[in-house]
């Protein structure tokens, strides 16, 4: 792993069109929030994130809060950008939260629903993302971790601050489907990408709206999304009305 003060690197997602639109990716080492409405594209942005961190010998987290890690691993599999076989090494590891063994270091903490249950949370999980120098990791989702909180949004506060100084690059996925509808995670990541769609009279159109990135200057258009065999496309050119 790179030393945490090089902030300028690039880190590519896989994602084709994505990277171009940021001139190499996003810059390592920071936290981002991925939102949009239900099967935006969010997930499937971040398997091929974790896919590709995999493929050039990174270490990966992903933490699964609504589904099964063999489910995700399906999913993901009809998609050519090797997810599958990413998952079958050492290079990423999950875990599943809801559904995952009481000898877990995440579970009891998520489960007590209650203030003191926050910190708990975000210490172990910070702690485990240290010891075991995680490069990437991936948190699916906000809307079920407010749930099994307090069901306040306040308690993301303390835990995407600290998140924010893990020496890890965090992509954290939010249910939203309102873009201007901001809730405190937004502001205080380091970027938000805003997945959306467009029912038209030809059907369901999807597009890509980086709405902010620090350090590093994006177009907030909303760039034309495709699902593909192998998984998402931007056009990193085009926009979308």
């Amino acid at each position: 792993m790179a030393t945490a003060d090089v902030s300028t690197e690039s880190l590519e997602t896989g994602v084709p069109g994505f990277d171009r639109a940021l001139d190499g990716g996003l810059p390592a080492r920071r936290l981002y929030v991925l939102c949009g409405p239900p099967g935006s594209g969010k997930t499937t942005f971040s398997s091929r994130f974790i896919a590709t961190g995999a493929a050039n010998g990174e270490r990966c987290l992903f933490v699964t809060m609504h589904e099964t890690v063999d489910q995700l691993i399906a999913d993901m599999s009809q998609y050519d950008f090797g997810f599958a076989q990413a998952a079958e090494t050492d290079q990423v590891e999950f875990i599943n939260v809801v559904e995952g063994s009481e000898r877990n270091p995440l579970t009891k903490a998520m489960r007590k629903h209650s203030g003191s249950s926050v910190n708990q949370l975000t210490n172990r999980l910070t702690t485990y993302i240290e010891s075991r120098d995680i490069d990437r990791v991936v948190i699916d989702s906000t809307m079920v971790l407010e749930y099994l909180l307090s069901g306040t949004d306040t308690d993301l506060v303390p835990f995407v601050t600290k998140l924010k100084h893990v020496d890890a690059t965090v992509l954290l996925i939010a249910e939203m489907t309102d873009p201007t509808a901001y809730a405190p995670e937004h502001y205080l990541a380091h970027g938000v990408i805003f997945f959306h769609n467009f029912l038209e009279d030809e059907g369901m159109r999807r597009g890509l709206q980086i709405l902010k990135m620090r350090g590093v200057p994006i177009s907030a258009d909303i760039r034309p999304l495709t699902f593909t065999p192998k998984g998402i496309q931007i056009d990193a050119e085009a926009t979308s009305p």
